[in-house]
């Protein structure tokens, strides 16, 4: 008598589901760029697509309900110089979006709540560090206003887009990042390099914790962390068959499970919900979307299905949790991205007779609230996302817009200094060095020309006395040689001593004429 045993599993029957095309994007000019990157991002408010611009790199973002064909003219997120090859919403401000592009800028952009009614092309902030390329952004999941950049310099930049500076600058990779990811509490950061390692960071400190080689092939590999703390990574092998491996920490080297998966040369990017355990890898140029379950049971990652479509994707956006629709059991959306040009809307749901709040496919999941600011997180702290239920729908925190202070910059105040100080020294001032540490006053523009006006009416009323006094001495100077010949009265007057020379006033037995007199003296 034999006995067959099934898994079970509430995801067993997961089926996906596309949206009709009236209910879907048309008419979009997808980037044609060769990053590999997904050109996607969304979020419960907005869709946002990198296109094909002319002179410079630019972006779309489409409100949900702007459906159908789009406008060929539809205005557009254009800053960038160059091409944008990376989009991040921001996970604490459905209005705020981040960008890379090969200008090697960084732009966080507010967006309006009812869309753009015209092309935007002012951003809140530019984030500029990088001598290359910038083609990966990335989030903080939990502390205010955090950003990850990494650009082909092979430098990684942790931001605090609150006052445009950089936090943190990591410098352990001797090659192009490939990918990066924050842990459940963003503690810790996991990143996959050219030269084909997985490495462990401090984010805080740049400190590499551990390395290990990820997949021997020489083409990209991206690697994620699970809410457990495992890290689920996708690659090549030897042959270039693409494989996905599932690692636990500190034993990064010794592979937990590696599957090969086909010979496909397009690179497979894994998204994560971390509510139901389940990763679905979206190839770049596949027409399939394949989804696997974690558990802790061999062997650990579980295949289900695949959703299959007739044409390729170019790039794919997957819908934050509290974006999804709990009427009818839908766990994932994703967005993908076609070379025709069309975005298809996918729902991945769980069959359930019931109309009633399933509490078991949604439990609670972060919402859009921070948990720490960027300050605090500096100082060490590390809680976890603030959770949301989602039985009554989400509902969206209070308005929030992105204020940026920046600091004051010290080659500003070096130069209010030096500028302190050549007004003085012009002015006559005695001493010969100001006090290093004390801080330069702010001396307003209206007194600085007052005073250069004083010193020139100084300069121009000792040259008219130098003047008359040469005359004078000429004069005298004449009436000696002949003063046998001229009588005392053909003598010349004595000086007046009415206008005697101002107290203040020295001259010099050395002092210019008034011909040889420099421009400013005058």
């Amino acid at each position: 008598m034999s006995f067959r045993v099934v898994r079970s599993s509430k995801f067993r029957h997961v089926y996906g589901t596309a949206l009709k095309r009236e209910q879907c994007y048309d008419n979009i000019r997808v980037s044609k760029s060769s990053w590999d990157s997904t050109f996607c991002a969304v979020n419960p408010k907005f869709l946002a697509i990198i296109v094909e611009s002319a002179g410079g790199g630019a972006f779309i973002v489409l409100p949900h309900n702007k459906v159908g064909r789009i406008n060929p003219d539809y205005p557009l997120v254009g800053g960038h110089k160059g091409p944008v090859l990376d989009i991040a919403w921001c996970p604490h401000n459905d209005n705020v979006i981040a960008s890379g592009s090969e200008d090697c800028v960084v732009k966080v952009w507010q967006i309006p709540d009812h869309g753009l009614s015209r092309t935007l092309t002012e951003s809140v902030v530019d984030l500029v560090y990088h001598q290359r390329r910038v083609g990966l952004v990335l989030w903080h999941p939990t502390a205010l206003n955090v950003l990850l950049t990494a650009g082909s310099d092979n430098q990684v930049v942790i931001w605090n887009v609150g006052t445009g500076e950089p936090l943190v600058e990591i410098d352990c990779h001797p090659d192009l990042v490939y990918s990066a990811c924050w842990n459940w509490n963003g503690s810790q950061l996991v990143t996959t390099c050219k030269d084909k390692k997985i490495r462990l960071i401090n984010p805080r400190t740049g400190e590499v914790e551990e390395e290990a080689l990820s997949h021997e092939g020489s083409k990209g590999t991206r690697a994620i962390f699970l809410k457990n703390g495992l890290v689920f990574t996708t690659g090549f092998s030897k042959m270039s068959e693409r494989q996905y491996s599932l690692r636990a920490p500190e034993h990064l080297d010794e592979p937990i499970v590696t599957v090969e998966l086909d010979t496909s040369n397009g690179v497979m990017f894994p998204l994560y919900d971390a509510d139901t355990n389940l990763v679905y890898l979206c190839g770049k140029g596949d027409s399939v979307i394949r989804y696997f379950e974690i558990t802790a049971e061999p062997p650990f990652v579980h295949y289900i299905n695949t959703f299959q479509t007739p044409d390729p994707q170019r790039g794919v956006g997957m819908m934050p949790k509290r974006g999804s629709d709990t009427t009818c059991c839908e766990i994932s959306r994703f967005y993908r991205l076609n070379n025709s040009g069309f975005c298809q809307v996918v729902s991945m749901t769980v069959p359930r007779k019931s109309e009633l709040f399933q509490e078991d496919l949604y439990p609670d999941t972060p919402g859009d609230s921070p948990a720490c600011t960027a300050e605090e997180w500096m100082e060490g702290k590390d809680p976890d996302p603030i959770l949301i239920s989602l039985k009554d729908g989400f509902q969206e925190s209070a308005k929030k817009v992105l204020n940026v202070k920046k600091k004051a910059n010290i080659l500003d105040k070096r130069t209010s200094k030096s500028q302190h100080l050549s007004v003085g020294s012009s002015a006559g001032d005695s001493h010969e060095e100001a006090d290093d540490d004390a801080p330069a006053a702010a001396i307003p523009l209206k007194v600085v020309e007052d005073m250069q006006d004083e010193i020139r009416k100084l300069k121009a009323m000792i040259v008219k006395h130098e003047k008359r006094i040469r005359t004078l001495e000429a004069a005298a100077a004449g009436g000696k040689d002949a003063g046998t010949e001229k009588s005392d009265a053909d003598a010349p007057p004595p000086l007046p001593t009415s206008e005697p020379p101002p107290p203040y006033i020295t001259v010099s037995s050395n002092s210019h004429s008034p011909d040889n007199l420099a421009p400013d003296e005058v």
